[in-house]
């Protein structure tokens, strides 16, 4: 039986100060994209987050949404 899908989103775009997380601009945050689990989601914020290095305002987040939806997941099954 495959996996369950646990969703994850990543997203990031530039913030207004390095020690908060709010973004400058909600115009311009990328939304990366939608991945199945965890460790696709975290290549494509790895990729995202090495290319913009030089931009130390720039931050890429991984969004666990498949505990939005779900509060009580745990991502194992029962």
């Amino acid at each position: 039986m495959p996996d369950k899908q646990l969703l994850h989103i990543v997203l990031g775009g530039e913030l207004k100060d390095v020690a908060e997380i709010e973004f400058r601009d909600l115009s311009k945050v990328e939304f990366v994209g939608a991945f199945p689990g965890y460790a696709e989601a975290h290549a494509a914020w790895k990729a995202k987050a090495q290319a913009t290095v030089d931009n130390a305002l720039m931050r890429y987040f991984i969004i666990h949404a498949h505990k939005l939806l779900d509060p009580n997941e745990d991502g194992h099954e029962h």
